[in-house]
């Protein structure tokens, strides 16, 4: 039988993590398939010294000649960014062939033109990496869960975050200070942006949240809120009130609309999810016949992500032979079926929040603030006043009770007008995620 023939577009640490899984478990892998998964052409600028590829590859250095081998069915995107990434796909679906990528970005911004192209010519698209690493997140949604309706999901999606947040309350650290470790292990960039300001995880939750509740994907509505403004005062306050921060990426179906949302979140000890440390991802899922489910799992590494990679690939070459129209639609509902349900605005999202602030001690203070609460229909659930030893600040921290967030902003915009508020103003939204 034929084998199915594939070409990887980078070979970096995906791309050989991607090289070595196919290598290893060539034999069960060709047992899943029916016949054997063979690399025949990988397109590089430069070698790979973590991977052999033999003397039966064909090595090009650009990587378009990949796009257009007529011998290749599988193209394996692992270049990374957009612009050429997208040209490198949209050349591989005009020439035929599938398309795996673990591109998130790619993904959540073209996903929509790169599928409408796909189907035009007959050819899929599987992107299984793109979120989550080696967690089959997607798969689960678009596949195992198919038989719920998704009343919500909340996760860990990015790995930095999660190890920044983790050092900041196991040890007291400074964010700064934890992020010019993470840096030094490889957690983070030199330009850490696109983690700790939330865009990576953002790109993950479009993805996410268009194959749960069946919308196109919509990068460009998801809320986004980073960390980098967190302080050890905020971690340890959180955790008095018994709760822990987590950057969570938040999509919600409230009859109304959809929210899709990136931003810090208190959320309690005892959900499992508070539980999750250091760079590992996971993912709850609550669907209206399973309930809540939660998926944890490395969220980066070559490996990791290249078990999806190839997990895609096996896919694919099964159904290679396949009509078409009858295999899984590229976000687990058909196009012509997608729903057009609305993307909530922030400002109408209700939730809980954590507010802290710094304030002049004197008479008269925290009434004003209660007043400026009340007048905007927000009520409090617990406060704490910590007095000041040697300064003449002091600082209230309080949790309310569920308020629309338009009517949180007037109040905090009240508040910070008040000649007593010190410094900005602290703002962090909780969630209870049913516990």
């Amino acid at each position: 039988m034929n084998s199915v023939k594939v070409g990887i577009a980078g070979l970096g640490t995906v791309g050989s993590g991607t090289v070595n899984v196919l290598k290893r478990n060539a034999d069960e892998i060709a047992r899943r398939v029916g016949r054997p998964i063979q690399i025949t052409h990988i397109g590089a600028r430069r070698d790979n010294p973590a991977c052999e590829l033999g003397d039966d590859v064909r090595v090009s250095r650009d990587v378009f000649e990949v796009a257009r081998d007529p011998d290749v069915d599988i193209l394996v995107e692992l270049i990374g960014g957009t612009d050429d990434a997208r040209e490198l796909v949209l050349t591989a679906i005009r020439n035929g062939k599938h398309v795996v990528t673990a591109n998130k970005a790619l993904i959540a911004e073209h996903g929509n033109e790169i599928f409408t192209e796909a189907h035009s010519r007959g050819v899929d698209v599987a992107f299984e990496a793109a979120v989550a690493g080696g967690i089959p997140i997607l798969k689960s949604l678009g596949e195992g869960l198919a038989a719920n309706h998704i009343n919500w999901l909340a996760g860990i999606i990015n790995g930095t975050g999660n190890f920044i947040l983790t050092e900041m309350r196991d040890k007291g650290r400074a964010f700064d200070d934890v992020l010019k470790e993470a840096q030094e292990l490889g957690y983070a960039e030199a330009d850490p942006t696109f983690d700790v300001e939330g865009i990576d995880a953002a790109h993950k939750l479009a993805i996410i949240a268009s194959i749960a509740f069946g919308i196109p994907l919509q990068f460009s509505r998801v809320f986004t809120e980073g960390i980098s403004q967190l302080t050890t005062e905020d971690v340890v306050a959180a955790e008095q009130f018994g709760y822990r921060i987590k950057h969570l990426g938040i999509a919600k179906d409230t009859g109304k609309g959809i929210e899709m949302r990136v931003h810090p979140t208190l959320i309690p000890q005892e959900v499992l999810l508070a539980s999750v440390n250091g760079v590992m991802n996971a993912i709850m899922i609550d669907g209206d016949a399973v309930g809540p489910t939660l998926f944890y799992g490395a969220g980066a590494g070559a490996e990791p992500t290249a078990s999806a990679v190839v997990a895609d690939i096996i896919e694919l070459g099964r159904a290679l032979t396949a009509d078409h129209d009858e295999r899984v639609p590229y976000l687990g509902f058909h196009a012509e079926s997608m729903s057009e349900a609305p993307v909530l605005a922030m400002e109408d999202v209700v939730c809980s929040f954590y507010v802290r602030m710094h304030v002049y001690d004197k008479p008269g203070v925290l009434a004003d603030v209660t007043r400026i609460l009340s007048e905007n229909g927000i009520s409090i659930e617990a406060l704490q006043q910590k007095d000041p030893e040697d300064s003449d600040t002091a600082s209230i921290v309080m949790m309310t009770h569920r308020v629309q967030e338009k009517n949180m902003n007037r109040a905090l915009t009240e508040i910070s007008a008040l000649d007593a508020v010190r410094d900005n103003i602290v703002r962090i939204r909780v969630e209870t995620l049913d516990a």
